[in-house]
């Protein structure tokens, strides 16, 4: 297989060279490359890494936070049924985004 290099990104494979422009190179590739998901490091053909995940555990909970309308909603409902706060839909939503997103 041969890898299109271009600015040291793989963005075409093949079988067989052809002529392209000389801002592009082909290089020896294996099989399981693919164009976008491997690069030219160093002189060597590697896969791209994943971006390393960032982001903090508030912005985890954030995501996956009900939106306030819907949590003061089950709240209301809650309330209105008199049912125990710790038992009540609202507690147990919030409590699982907080468990599984801990403060470090």
């Amino acid at each position: 297989m041969k890898a299109l290099i271009l600015d040291n990104k793989v963005v075409d494979v093949v079988e067989t060279e052809f002529e392209v422009h000389p801002s592009m190179t082909w290089m020896d590739c294996p099989d399981d490359c693919k164009a976008s998901e491997w690069e030219l490091v160093d002189g060597v053909l590697q896969i791209i890494p994943e971006p390393e995940d960032t982001r903090t555990y508030v912005e985890f909970r954030q995501e996956q936070y009900a939106p306030t309308g819907d949590q003061l909603d089950m709240l209301w409902h809650s309330i209105d049924a008199g049912i125990d706060l710790k038992q009540s839909e609202f507690y147990t939503a919030n409590k699982a985004v907080k468990d599984a997103n801990p403060k470090p």
